[in-house]
C-alpha cells in the first residue's frame, strides 16, 4: 500500500478500537452519508497537505466534524473534544503497517447549526499530524 492509504488505515483502527466504540459516539468517514440524520456523530477527514522528510511520509491535519444535538449548548461538544484529545494529542500511532503517525495539539471550532439539518449543532476539532511511512 501507499503513504496515503496506510495514513488512512492506521488513522481508522484507532476508530475502530474497541476503547474507541465504548465510547459511543458514532464514527464516520468524510463522504459517507449517513442515514440517520439527526443523531449525534462525529465525521473523520484526513488531509494530507505537506511533504514529509523521506517519499512514505507525509504531514496535515485531521479534521473531525462534530454534531451535537442543537438547542443544548456546547458542554457536549467540549466533552467529546476532550475525549478525542485524550486518545490523540501529543500521542503517536504505531500500527502493522509498520508506519508512525505523530499528532500536535488540538483546536476547536464552533461554526453553528448545520445547513444540510438544522437540529444539529457542528463544530470542527482540528489536529495536525506527520506520518511516518516505512522505507
Amino acid at each position: 500500500m501507499g503513504k496515503y492509504s496506510n495514513l488512512e488505515k492506521d488513522i481508522f483502527l484507532l476508530f475502530s478500537n474497541p476503547l474507541w466504540i465504548a465510547e459511543a459516539i458514532k464514527t464516520f468517514p468524510s463522504n459517507f452519508v449517513t442515514a440517520n440524520a439527526g443523531t449525534e456523530f462525529i465525521r473523520i477527514n484526513i488531509l494530507p497537505k505537506g511533504a514529509g522528510i523521506n517519499l512514505n511520509s507525509t504531514s496535515g491535519i485531521l479534521l473531525i466534524d462534530i454534531f451535537i444535538f442543537a438547542g443544548n449548548g456546547t458542554k457536549r461538544t467540549s466533552l467529546i473534544a476532550d475525549k478525542l484529545d485524550s486518545y490523540l494529542v501529543g500521542k503517536s500511532l504505531s500500527t502493522e503497517t509498520n508506519t508512525v503517525t505523530q499528532f500536535g495539539n488540538s483546536a476547536l471550532d464552533y461554526l453553528g447549526l448545520d445547513k444540510d439539518n438544522p437540529t444539529l449543532f457542528r463544530a470542527t476539532y482540528s489536529i495536525p499530524f506527520n506520518f511516518f511511512g516505512a522505507l
